[in-house]
């Protein structure tokens, strides 16, 4: 396992060691001051970045630490922001942000700088974080492998070598670096799941509608991505749920219920939950060896503590769902995409993958949109009779262990081809077509260090419950969570 990463200050270490919310407490109380905050990461930033390429679009050192100045002199004051006052924080390249680049990680958008936050920024920033720069992403957020001709490529955190994961790869190798404290990310197909199982993070999906986007051209049709976070605890993911989730006007859809419990801590009373394990969908999903072994030890964990686990297929058939994603899913980057493909000039400035889904989506007609949404009406309905069994269903989160971080995306697994370029992530697609809330849990790592991550996914707006379990599996498994890069 490479490790290269310095980090010389013990000072420094202490104070990005701490949780989000261990360090708002802290700066609530005046026992660090935002001014402490801001250099402590600056300096990690500096000194471990260089090795995984995870934070982009960094603002300079003075203008962050005048921020920081005027965020202690609020509080000298009397004026608190929020629980987020004065804390780092880095946006996925993928979500606007005023007055710093958000480039997709395309060159046709390098340069382009908002004018206006996303609204995830807006909530943010409303309470109390600085933004700092951005976490970088596939082009476009196309894949599950971070790289993209703007940045290059991030790696993983515990093995330079390695991917990251993504697309909210940035986010989740900065996490386990100690450059961020919490931090956002989205998925659509497990792009806040993968680079959280592979950097021994969590990562979570929140039902659709909970984290609602804005500003979006369209609010009704696309349903498949949705924005949230990812932390180092779950304490830490629920509170910036918190802060994210919510109604807006602006976007229909999204869910009206009170955000505010999910800032409490959650409880991990679980004894009796009954828990259906999925694992390779019985035997339809190729995956890697060592990965069922991984989730499966992750599984005992919750056992020793009262949970009823017990292996289930859901009933119905894989190859129908892949094949409603597929359609679902190049429906929805044609439809964002296509201005740039129709234009010869930009076309051949996006990637292969880019073009593929594009290609794919303008082939398909209003019928076959009409019987994928049937298709996946069909799959909710079946997910909501295993919930009748079950009160949470499990799967691992990837299907691979991190990769050579030069590798586009795997060609095979365990002898199976792939035939497309995000196949080898076909696990966690059956959350993201249900739209239900999905919790990635550090499972444990490999014989070669590799981490791994176990998908805990709830019914319908049942968020809270799959908090709430996650938190229960995080006091059982302490030794995985606490497993960091060694600085050295």
């Amino acid at each position: 396992m490479k490790q290269t990463t310095k980090q010389s200050d013990p000072a420094v270490g202490e104070i990005v060691g701490l949780g989000v919310t261990a360090l708002s407490h802290r700066i609530a109380s005046g026992a660090l001051s935002c001014r402490e905050v801001m250099t402590a990461y600056l300096a990690q930033i500096d000194a471990v970045n260089p090795c995984v390429n995870a934070i982009v679009s960094r603002l300079p050192h003075e203008k962050l630490l005048a921020e920081a100045d005027a965020r202690d002199r609020e509080l000298a004051r009397g004026t608190h922001r929020g629980w987020l006052h004065g804390i780092p924080q880095a946006i996925k390249d993928l979500t606007p942000t005023a007055g710093i680049a958000t480039t997709f990680g395309s060159p046709l958008f390098a340069e382009q700088i908002p004018a206006q936050d996303g609204l995830i920024v807006e909530r943010m920033k409303a309470a109390g974080a600085i933004v700092i720069g951005k976490t970088n992403t596939p082009e476009f957020g196309l894949g599950s492998q971070t790289y993209n001709p703007v940045f290059g490529t991030t790696r993983n955190a515990y093995d330079h070598d390695l991917t990251a994961g993504g697309s909210s790869g940035g986010a989740a190798a900065a996490l386990a670096m100690r450059m961020l404290p919490v931090a956002d990310g989205s998925d659509m197909m497990g792009s806040l799941r993968n680079p959280a199982a592979f950097n021994n993070v969590f990562g979570f999906r929140p039902s659709f509608g909970r984290v609602p986007q804005a500003p979006a051209p369209d609010v009704f049709g696309q349903q498949l991505g949705t924005e949230g976070p990812m932390g180092r605890s779950v304490a830490d993911v629920a509170r910036l749920l918190a802060t994210q989730a919510g109604a807006d006007p602006r976007a229909p859809l999204s869910i009206a219920e009170a955000a505010a419990p999910f800032a409490d801590e959650p409880d991990t009373e679980v004894a009796g939950l009954r828990i259906g394990w999925i694992g390779d969908w019985g035997g339809y999903l190729p995956m890697e060896a060592g990965i069922l072994d991984v989730c499966e030890q992750a599984l005992g964990r919750l056992e020793t503590i009262g949970c009823i686990v017990e292996p289930t297929v859901p009933a119905f058939d894989p190859a129908r769902l892949w094949r409603c994603w597929n359609t679902l899913r190049q429906w929805a980057v044609a439809g964002k995409l296509a201005p740039l493909h129709d234009d010869p000039h930009t076309r051949d400035r996006l990637k292969p993958e880019a073009c593929w889904e594009i290609e794919r989506g303008l082939a398909l007609s209003a019928l076959d949109i009409h019987r994928a949404n049937v298709e996946r009406s069909a799959w909710y309905q079946a997910l909501r009779g295993a919930f009748e069994r079950f009160d949470v269903l499990a799967m691992p989160s990837a299907q691979v262990f991190a990769f050579d971080a030069d590798t586009h995306w795997p060609a095979e697994i365990a002898g199976h081809a792939m035939d497309t370029y995000h196949r080898w992530m076909e696990v966690v697609i059956g959350a993201s077509l249900a739209g239900v809330p999905a919790m990635n849990v550090p499972a444990g790592f490999d014989e070669r260090g590799r981490a791994m991550g176990l998908q805990l996914i709830g019914p319908h707006r049942a968020d809270l419950d799959v908090l709430r379990l996650a938190a229960a599996y995080e006091r059982v498994a302490a030794d995985v969570v606490a497993r960091t890069p060694v600085w050295q």
